[in-house]
């Protein structure tokens, strides 16, 4: 049982599809005052196809094929002006710098653009039509610790959920509880048709026989980790035990995976670091009119297989006379919110000690303290590290440079959930949100 409705993005992406399409032959009777015939629209077809495709790209760096999409109806329109502005920007710039992607006359252009955002805006607005909260049956929550909490509170508090949680138990404290007569004879008088309960743990051995009766009455169970994991897009620490990770956790090389990664890697970080060698003269003078330190700063990160690797960045610290503590140099905080300070690591890429998508790597001193602090914590070396992560883009509160046990614990739940569902699609969301948070210089 899915509590999402995991084909929304899908049913938005194919209304898109269908409106761009629709968005050309309205702009092809607009223009010509007649239907489109098989030539015309032939003529037209191949680069408004091409104009189809960037346009769903950067609707989807925009966030408009994320999960409950249809929730976000208030903002909408912005999101939709900045895309349709963005979309605009690039196909004057193919069509007019690009020959092979022009067409005759200009004017076609310009009247696609904008009767394509009023289609959109309209799919998009009456999507919720389609895409709306469905109807939601009760259900009982069976699990224990912070992160059932969460889960209930979640759940319950958004009808974009198909259930809705009446009631919790707890598993530490079953003791005294009469299962059959305080839970049991409840979810008949409420009709709960759907249990989430963690099956993996010890303490809810004694209640599976009540459990197992309620098969007979239709009642659906569900694992109360992928519920989790499905709602909040990161693992429950607090949930998995050694089994878990035998569960879904392997290094098994996939070799079509590994290959087409590591290609990329390649082709990449070459292309982007023969392009951003013109930043260096540049850098290099605001550095040294800065503070006049060093261009570079090599650190020690952990890679995979836990072995020291050596990375340079462009350095955005200084060293204080005072006290010798360390701050973050003007020139280096305009480095850091640009991301250009880690345009030297595309070198590491390169060569293969990074990847552009992984766990983030992580300085030696502070991996020995979570490895005693946070159970479970050198699973992450088991991949290549990356240059943006899953954790980088969800975790909003990500410790820098200094120990915090509590967020790293944190962060490494959604390391754990890349290291589970790594593919080459999840890389490009990765790769294609890498690029908005860039864009809207909101990364650091």
């Amino acid at each position: 049982m899915r509590v999402l409705n995991k084909k929304e993005p899908l049913i938005l992406l194919l209304g898109d599809i269908v409106f761009f399409y629709s968005a050309l032959w309205l702009t092809l009777l607009m223009r010509y005052g007649e239907f489109p015939d098989v030539v015309r629209w032939r003529e037209h077809v191949v680069p408004f196809s091409f104009l189809c495709a960037l346009s769903i790209a950067v609707f989807f760096i925009a966030g408009l094929y994320e999960k409950h999409t249809i929730l976000f109806r208030s903002k909408l329109p912005t999101i939709l002006l900045n895309a349709g502005v963005a979309n605009s920007i690039l196909a004057v710039a193919f069509f007019y710098f690009i020959p092979a992607f022009g067409i005759t006359p200009k004017v076609n252009l310009f009247i696609y653009i904008i009767v394509s955002f009023l289609l959109s805006l309209s799919w998009r607005s009456m999507s919720h039509v389609f895409l709306g909260a469905r109807h939601r049956q009760n259900a009982l929550l069976i699990g224990s610790g912070e992160e059932m909490r969460e889960l209930q509170e979640e759940v319950n508090g958004n009808s974009r959920y198909g259930m809705r949680f009446i009631s919790s138990v707890d598993v530490n404290k079953l003791e005294g509880l009469d299962f059959q007569e305080e839970i049991v004879k409840r979810l008949y008088v409420e009709e709960v048709g759907i249990i989430a309960v963690d099956l993996r743990s010890d303490n809810v051995e004694p209640i599976l026989p009540h459990l197992y009766n309620l098969i007979f009455s239709r009642v659906q169970f569900v694992d109360m980790h992928r519920v989790y994991e499905d709602i909040f897009d990161r693992i429950p620490l607090s949930l998995v035990r050694y089994n878990w990770f035998l569960e879904n956790i392997s290094v098994t090389p996939r070799f079509t995976y590994t290959v087409l990664k590591r290609l990329m890697d390649i082709f990449v970080s070459f292309v982007l670091g023969a392009l951003s060698i013109v930043l260096y003269p540049f850098v290099y003078v605001a550095i040294k009119l800065d503070d006049g330190g060093p261009l570079f700063l090599t650190q020690e990160r952990i890679g995979r297989g836990n072995h020291i690797i050596h990375t340079r960045k462009f350095r955005s610290m200084n060293v204080s006379n005072a006290g010798g503590a360390e701050h973050i140099t003007r020139v280096g905080k305009f480095l850091r919110t640009t991301r250009i300070d880690e345009l030297p690591q595309l070198w590491n890429v390169f060569r293969g000690d990074l990847s552009l998508i992984g766990p983030r790597p992580e300085l030696p001193e502070l991996v020995k303290l979570y490895e005693k602090e946070i159970p479970y914590y050198n699973i992450r070396h088991l991949l290549k590290p990356g240059l943006s992560g899953w954790a980088q883009l969800y975790h909003k509160n990500h410790p820098h440079y200094r120990p915090d046990v509590s967020e790293t614990r944190v962060k490494l739940s959604y390391d754990l959930y890349y290291i589970k569902n790594r593919s080459l699609l999840l890389d490009l969301k990765i790769a294609l949100k890498t690029i908005k948070t860039l864009l809207s210089r909101s990364g650091a």
